[in-house]
């Protein structure tokens, strides 16, 4: 009897628990954590993971969470409220920009064709007016959750038919916001009556246009005249994401239409750097992830697995959408005249339906315009679309690549070795005494093959007063390292110009002082294994990577550089850009006598999916006969090793190479998702946290054209 009335006590117990906040905080805590990292480890985005979880432990699972819960729902609130802003924010105006008209002609035929199937497919099921619309516009836009591939293999800024696909995006999300606006206005009406949809078009006209000129306008003055203070442009955008939901609910439209149109008004006064990290970083880590946990809370899983209404309308919506999709990527290859790998492209970048799509599905069915099969259904068609986007825009974006050889790689060449005016400079930012031996050494070794010189760097971190104590404690600090780098470069016989300054952050003062001194160069050091890209605001290398004006190249070296026999150059996709990893690597090559090996790993099929090893001859000798007209105009006078090797993991394959080499260098691309900031790891990620060897990563500048510096024998000039 005792064990029984024991095990009757749990349940009040675990109920209790259920209903504290504060557990129930400390539990979407923990799945906030370890979620998004199990499925990104599975190359899936965490945002479906949060979205599965919800299910799991909402009433269709575990029932541990509802949807009426005080803290979820109102951290759901305002979660919903910053996707919307994110996904304002994270649209690449300049892309719309560049290619105005093809993107608006795409943009156009990529939201009519979804929204005219979708209306159908409304229709078909009895969702009415309002909700055949609404259900439309679900489906006519887009989230390129592909931009980390984009961004991996190059072609963001070489192919028109990516950037035309990115710059549509501003208008198919811009009008999809729209469309909802104006479904959610007339819902108590059973059609679109013409005294009721005028007043209604005329204040969102004007609303839009006070949001998207006169913020755009404010925050670029703002922000011209608070110069860099960070908080202050945080504090800013902050107000303008609420300003915005006031505007919208005075005129009577949805609070998510104010934080989209927010988010597009200071799209281009934030830009790419620190601070976008920053608000980002606000809503991504805590209050959007809580929202797609929220989501999951509302789906009826028993219900949709049985239902054969939800199944009949998901497998329309799907289909619907994956073929509207390809009938517009059609008419624009028709209408501009692409070739097919490029209407691939469009079409796969097109297909995912994520952030915009979840935040309108959901308002949708809490306006009571959208029943609970349209919600289980959009849950599939965002898993679909997701892992068959990814799975296609890998494929095509690939293809794409392959097919882009330079027409003349002799020009590509003499393009990136431009001279300067002023000798090459490498600056050198010290910090690290156990670190600043081989960085010294490193950068030696680079000024002496191009003549150049080292401009060692100390940041002393200001104080409010220039008398204060800790300042002059970090100024004594910083002298030593630099009389130490000093030292050093005497006994490595180049020339060095220390260079001391005061400045309020150090990767901005190192961003400073390499562009005041012209650098062609920054070389850091990077004494950590792991941890490489912090999850907080970014650690002094990545700020230094978005704000520099030169390459910077970020070492992990693990013993002396003069001791360098080997170097291994990883080149993931053939163009123009695996030349100055390579470029760098020759430098140092011919400083040391050493040897450089190009290794391309290509895609190949798992073994028990081939028929025979000898299927791939004819794709290496493709790629190995590409490589060899890329590296030719170097006129390199001791040519590097080209290996081809076919491989289903290039990841697996670079390591197993590696463990033969004395150094790898690898390029350092920035990669960042545009739902929530969850990112997804890039090759080179996934290397710098594995590999035992010594690294140097090469970082590119904001300005893509710009290139690394080629050693000019009577003008060189290193930053170190």
């Amino acid at each position: 009897m005792e064990l029984i009335s024991q095990v009757l006590a749990l349940e009040p117990t675990s109920q209790v628990l259920r209903e504290e906040p504060i557990v129930a905080f400390a539990v979407l805590v923990v799945v906030i954590l370890v979620i998004p990292i199990l499925f990104e480890r599975l190359r899936l985005p965490g945002l479906i993971g949060l979205v599965l979880s919800g299910v799991v432990l909402g009433p269709s699972g575990w029932n541990f969470f509802h949807t009426e819960s005080p803290i979820p729902s109102l951290l759901s609130d305002i979660g919903l409220l910053y996707l919307m802003f994110v996904a304002g924010l994270e649209v690449e105006i300049k892309h719309f920009r560049r290619r105005k008209q093809r993107s608006l002609g795409f943009g156009i035929l990529t939201f009519i064709f979804p929204l005219l199937v979708g209306t159908l497919i409304g229709e078909m099921f009895d969702l009415g007016w309002n909700g055949a619309l609404l259900t439309g516009s679900l489906l006519a836009s887009h989230t390129l959750v592909a931009y980390p591939i984009l961004c991996r293999l190059g072609v963001i800024n070489k192919n028109e038919a990516v950037t035309v696909t990115m710059g549509a995006t501003v208008f198919t999300n811009l009008a999809a916001v729209l469309v909802l606006a104006v479904c959610l206005a007339t819902k108590d009406t059973e059609v679109f009556r013409l005294d009721k949809l005028l007043p209604i078009l005329m204040w969102l006209g004007v609303y839009t246009i006070i949001m998207l000129a006169g913020f755009d306008w404010a925050g670029k003055e703002f922000f011209r005249r608070c110069g860099d203070d960070q908080g202050n442009k945080l504090l800013f955008v902050l107000s303008t994401v609420f300003l915005g939901v006031v505007g919208a609910q005075f005129i009577g439209v949805d609070t998510i239409v104010g934080g989209f149109l927010a988010g597009l008004a200071v799209n281009t006064a934030v830009g790419e750097g620190p601070l976008k990290d920053k608000v980002i970083f606000v809503g991504s880590v805590i209050f959007i992830p809580i929202f797609l946990v929220n989501f999951g809370l509302m789906i009826d899983l028993p219900a949709a697995i049985s239902s054969t209404t939800t199944l009949e309308l998901t497998i329309a919506i799907v289909v619907g959408l994956i073929m509207s999709k390809f009938l517009a990527a059609f008419c624009t290859k028709v209408l501009y005249r692409y070739n097919r790998e490029e209407m691939l492209t469009m079409w796969s970048l097109s297909i995912p339906q994520m952030g915009t799509t979840l935040a309108a599905t959901f308002v949708g069915y809490q306006a009571g315009l959208l029943p609970e099969a349209v919600l289980n259904s959009v849950v599939v068609l965002m898993l679909v679309t997701t892992l068959l986007g990814l799975w296609m825009s890998n494929q095509t974006v690939g293809a794409l690549v392959a097919l882009a050889i330079p027409e003349s790689p002799a020009a590509v060449c003499d393009e990136s070795i431009e001279t300067q005016e002023n000798p090459p400079t490498i600056v050198v930012p010290l910090y690290n005494p156990q670190t600043q031996q081989y960085l010294m050494e490193m950068a030696a070794l680079l000024a002496d093959q191009s003549h150049g010189k080292i401009v060692p760097l100390a940041i002393a971190t200001a104080a409010a007063q220039m008398d204060a104590p800790q300042l002059d404690a970090s100024l004594r600090r910083s002298q030593r390292l630099l009389a130490k780098a000093t030292a050093q470069s005497r006994l490595l016989g180049v020339e060095a110009e220390p260079l001391l300054r005061i400045d309020d952050a150090f990767a901005l003062g190192i961003s400073r002082a390499a562009r005041e001194q012209q650098a062609s160069l920054i070389l850091m050091g990077w004494g950590k294994r792991t941890g490489f890209r912090a999850r907080l605001f970014g650690n002094v290398i990545d700020n230094v990577i978005w704000s520099a004006h030169c390459p910077v190249a970020v070492t992990r070296l693990v013993d002396s550089p003069k001791k360098i026999q080997r170097i291994l150059v990883p080149i993931e996709n053939l163009t123009a850009s695996p030349l100055q990893p390579l470029e760098l690597a020759q430098m140092l090559a011919e400083a040391n006598q050493a040897q450089v090996t190009v290794l391309h790993v290509c895609n190949s099929e798992p073994r028990r999916w081939r028929s025979h090893s000898r299927s791939s001859s004819p794709q290496i000798a493709a790629k190995r006969t590409h490589l060899t007209q890329l590296i030719s105009p170097l006129a390199l006078a001791n040519p590097p090793e080209i290996q081809i090797i076919a491989h289903e993991n290039a990841v697996q394959a670079i390591l197993q190479a590696a463990r033969l080499y004395d150094l790898v260098v690898l390029p350092f691309i920035r990669n960042r998702s545009h739902v929530g900031g969850l990112a997804i790891s890039d090759m080179t990620t996934q290397l710098a946290g594995q590999l035992t060897c010594s690294i140097v990563m090469l970082g590119e500048p904001q300005d893509s054209q710009k290139k690394i510096f080629i050693p000019d024998i009577s003008s060189p000039t290193l930053v170190v």
